[in-house]
């Protein structure tokens, strides 16, 4: 399943909160007011010493945080009123180059924070992270809505047809147009005033939500109090389950946490229908129980003041208004593209619902197909079919050997880089690994933090960010981390993993890599800082390298014999690559079209009911099938509530499109070569936002996207 992009670009109030100690033992207390205190010795006050300015996690405080941040935007407010009062007329080298410059000390902080409050939180970051949401909010209006240098950049930007300006500057002058302007630099005074409010707000709510999700997904795991109720998981598994519930001072007993999704892993392999009943009851009311981690009210809130912010900015809906510089330009254009794709997925999902009761039928069951079954079930049906068992293959997936002999090598197939483990940089938390990536000539390109393994204070999911972002300007190298949250084997065992986690590992590596070949001038244009309906292209294009033979026969090594994964199980893995892709599309296609509902709301509509707005919303669209419930419900839909996908989950699928007629093109031309490779990363990899993105699509397939690949992939055309 594709998984979240945590982009640099997403504001710090929306960013995931689930961060924790740095490093250091000493945590300071929510009342410690000497964490107020901004130090000469702050570590973010100048740029890391370490190789690629990488922060240096032995030094770096809970407490040197909340002073970095609030310093930080205290300084750039000072480097924009140097731009604004400025008496020279404006240019781009005495406008636009200095405000792309300004805010070093605020960027530096808020990278660490955001890494941390998404990958290894505690209570006081969680803390630091809900006051300062509303202030950060403040902070980017303060810019964004500030008259005189809004003034400024339209000066230039109206004579930027006379202008000699190269083609990435021009773009750049575009994009703080666009930016400015949707981000209500046109309103009067007045409602600048009422905008700021409503941001302020929901800054607040939004980080609010995220922790609220934390503690109700913790609060939700399953615990075993007998070892019978988790009868059919592998023994490794269970071990881990074992391990989990000794971290949470549960001794003698099994703890499964929650993973972010409605589906939980264990349900394809549990035997106990009970159990498998009450572990998909916690994970589907995980946030609704009446308490304080329930986030309807908060989410029912952040919709509401979404639509009356994108109403005082001229728009229908807020969804008409944050499509305007994606590639869908607009929700009808989402609606025709979800109306392409819904009427197979669910007959498709329908015809493997009848296929599973089948089986539940002829072992006698006694009864209808519910949620909790399908996976246990479904499961049967694809080793029936296909002679396809889980637990056969997990043995060829080890995870350092599908990262280093399997990630990485497809990387220096297709594109030349190396990598070489570097132990002497600090990491944040002792499972985190770092390689250092060089090109094909050997020239150093950055650094790549991996942490893969999931903790009670780790937001869930898997997702990609940048600690520093690559540009000329600057003067700076890309420094990346992939987060997972793959289970961790219990001490002495090796880490097998699915060959959906596989997937996840290529594909998180693939915004790595669009990170990594970056090549710009400017920071805002560089890399990953595209739309998110093109953000997802380059790591769903990556995951179909995975199975690519001669990558995976250099991975996929049973980890007990040495042996290489036989062809016949490869084949079976080939053959159910379209298994269960009803199901898969349509929980996908439900959460997408939860997120266009939610944000397609008017800003007279009054407070939802939220699970009647959600059941509404799914039949309206016709994907409420009682079997197939949306892969995220809207009460722990972390995307668009705290992590900035709000009306663009269509994303994955529009995305989908792209990378599997992309691929299309590979296989036309000889598949994984590096002429290919180069070609790619020259087209498409290293571009950034300095094109439109469409002509950029256009311009390496030659023509535009068909949608029929991606029907093939998902089994449609049958």
């Amino acid at each position: 399943m594709k998984t979240i992009k945590k982009l640099s670009m997403v504001p710090l109030a929306a960013a995931l909160l689930m961060a924790g100690a740095c490093g250091n033992n000493n945590q300071p207390s929510k009342t410690d007011t000497t964490v107020d205190t901004l130090s000469s010795e702050n570590p973010f006050l100048k740029a890391s010493t370490l190789a690629y300015h990488a922060p240096d996690f032995t030094h770096i405080k809970d407490g040197d945080f909340k002073p970095a941040i609030l310093e930080g935007m205290k300084r750039q407010l000072a480097e924009i009123k140097k731009i604004t009062d400025n008496p020279d007329s404006a240019t781009f080298l005495n406008t636009l180059v200095p405000l792309e410059q300004s805010g070093d000390v605020l960027k530096r902080a808020s990278a660490v924070f955001n890494l941390l409050t998404g990958a290894n939180t505690n209570d006081y970051l969680q803390h630091v992270q809900e006051e300062l949401a509303p202030l950060q909010a403040a902070h980017q209006d303060a810019i964004y809505l500030n008259k005189a240098l809004f003034d400024r950049i339209t000066a230039v930007y109206n004579n930027l047809s006379k202008s000699n300006l190269d083609s990435e500057s021009k773009r750049l002058v575009q994009y703080y147009y666009q930016e400015f302007v949707l981000a209500g630099a046109k309103l009067s005074e007045a409602d600048k005033a009422q905008l700021k409010k409503y941001n302020e707000q929901e800054a607040s709510l939004s980080a609010k939500f995220t922790n609220q999700l934390l503690a109700a997904a913790k609060a939700g795991a399953y615990i075993a109090n007998s070892k019978d109720e988790l009868a059919g998981m592998s023994q490794g598994a269970i071990d881990a389950a074992a391990e989990d519930a000794k971290a949470a001072d549960l001794n003698g007993k099994w703890l499964l946490p929650l993973q972010n999704t409605t589906q939980q892993p264990a349900l394809g392999s549990l035997t106990d229908r009970s159990t498998r009943a009450k572990l998909f009851e916690l994970s589907w009311n995980r946030a609704e129980k009446g308490d304080s981690n329930d986030t309807r009210k908060t989410i029912a809130t952040i919709a509401q003041l979404r639509a009356k912010k994108a109403a005082l900015l001229g728009y229908p809906s807020y969804a008409a208004w944050k499509l305007q510089d994606q590639m869908a330009k607009t929700p009808e254009a989402v609606d025709k593209f979800f109306a392409s794709l819904v009427p197979a997925a669910v007959k498709k999902a329908q015809k493997e619902a009848a296929d599973i009761q089948q089986v539940i039928d002829s072992t006698h069951g006694g009864f209808q197909l519910e949620p909790y079954d399908w996976d246990y079930y479904a499961d049967k049906v694809r080793k029936a079919r296909y002679n396809l068992d889980e637990n056969e293959i997990k043995p060829y997936f080890e995870l350092n050997k599908v990262l280093e002999d399997g990630v990485f090598y497809a990387a220096t197939q297709l594109y030349g880089i190396t990598f070489k483990e570097r132990k002497d940089i600090p990491v944040y938390q002792k499972d985190v690994r770092v390689f250092e990536v060089f090109d094909k000539d050997q020239s150093p390109m950055g650094l790549f933090y991996c942490d893969y393994f999931k903790r009670d204070n780790k937001s869930g999911g898997a997702w990609m960010d940048n600690i520093v972002t690559q540009s000329k300007l600057l003067g700076t190298k890309p420094v990346i981390y992939n987060v997972c949250n793959f289970t961790k084997p219990a001490p002495g065992q090796p880490a097998l993993i699915s060959f959906d986690d596989v997937t996840t590992m290529f594909h998180e590596f693939g915004h790595a890599l669009h990170g990594f070949f970056a090549d710009q001038q400017y920071p805002s244009l560089s890399g990953t800082s595209v739309a998110r309906d093109f953000v997802e292209f380059p790591s769903q294009f990556n995951e179909h390298w995975a199975l690519e033979p001669n990558v995976l026969k250099h991975y996929a090594i049973h980890y007990k014999t040495g042996q290489t994964i036989p062809q016949d199980l490869v084949d079976k893995i080939k053959k159910a690559s379209t298994f269960n892709q009803g199901y898969m599309l349509t929980e996908l296609l439900a959460a997408a079209a939860l997120d266009m509902q939610w944000h397609k709301l008017k800003a007279d509509a009054p407070l939802q009911d939220v699970d009647s707005f959600e059941l509404h919303s799914l039949q309206k669209t016709g994907l409420y099938l009682k079997t197939v419930p949306p892969r995220y419900r809207s009460s722990y839909f972390l995307h668009i509530w705290g992590n900035g996908y709000a009306a663009g989950y269509y994303a994955y699928l529009w995305t989908e499109m792209l990378d599997d007629d992309a691929y299309e093109w590979f296989k036309e031309h000889g598949g994984l070569t590096r002429a290919n490779g180069q070609r790619f990363r020259d087209m498409i990899l290293s571009k950034g936002n300095t094109e439109d993105l469409e002509k950029l699509y256009r311009a390496f397939r030659g023509q535009a996207p068909s949608i029929k690949p991606m029907e093939e992939n998902r089994g449609l055309l049958e």
